[in-house]
């Protein structure tokens, strides 16, 4: 039957249909085959192990021995029980050996033993809870410093630095009253410095009476005028008092 196709809702659809069998190509196969079997037949089992396809085997009567392949230490030339008697200290005398007789001496072994000065101990510091230890002297526990005779003494260069300040302040001081000696025309006579001094302080007192006897009360302007008008006079008079007891040589300029 065809392979016609029939409207969905038609009887041709219930019929069997033949199946077409399915054709494969034939599968590949090496020209090269037979030879690489050949091959494999040749050459199959040799030499199957890393080594040689023999190996001779000892006889039995060479059998291993224990520690014979340990290293050995070549031989010396002196046998050990030579090496091991130079090393040891001499053998104790025994018993019935004889003493060594006939030998004179004139020292006094009993005089020597009791003067000999025993020998001082080297002063250690131990430093840290494990037991380090270091000499005493180098751990800086020591005063050494303060033993020195130049210890405590100004050193050379700041005496030569203060004593060019010292000369420097001395010439900035001339210098300062050459300038003001050239400038002045005249100079206050401790005489006249002590007499307007004096009437400073008579203006200072009587301003201050004049300011004891204000109102308590400053409830007006003019109180309060008058009021900071005393105070700014004392000021004023308390400075000019203090410059002339600061100061004793004073000049009159323009």
């Amino acid at each position: 039957m065809s392979d016609t196709i029939y409207p969905q809702e038609s009887v041709y659809n219930f019929l069997l249909k033949k199946k077409t069998p399915i054709s494969k190509p034939p599968r590949y196969v090496s020209k090269f085959r037979p030879a690489v079997v050949q091959e494999k037949k040749l050459n199959k089992d040799l030499k199957r192990t890393m080594g040689p396809a023999r190996v001779e085997l000892p006889p039995p009567e060479k059998y291993l021995i224990k520690h014979s392949k340990e290293p050995k230490l070549p031989d010396s030339e002196y046998p050990r029980k030579d090496r091991m008697r130079t090393a040891q200290k001499p053998r104790v005398p025994a018993r019935t050996d004889k003493p060594l007789m006939g030998i004179h001496t004139n020292r006094n072994f009993v005089k020597t033993v009791e003067c000999g000065v025993p020998k001082k101990p080297q002063p250690i510091s131990v430093d840290t809870c494990k037991g380090h230890k270091q000499p005493l002297e180098n751990s800086g526990l020591v005063p050494k410093y303060i033993k020195k005779k130049d210890f405590g003494e100004i050193p050379e260069y700041l005496r030569q630095r203060r004593e060019e300040e010292r000369r420097a302040q001395e010439e900035y001081e001339d210098f300062v009253r050459e300038q003001r000696e050239q400038a002045a025309k005249e100079r206050l006579s401790d005489e006249e410095r002590e007499a307007i001094l004096e009437g400073l302080k008579k203006n200072r007192d009587t301003l201050l009476h004049e300011y004891q006897g204000l109102s308590l009360v400053t409830d007006t302007l003019s109180k309060k005028a008058r009021k900071q008008h005393l105070e700014e006079a004392m000021d004023e008079l308390e400075k000019e008092i203090d410059l002339l007891q600061r100061f004793k040589t004073c000049f009159i300029v323009d």
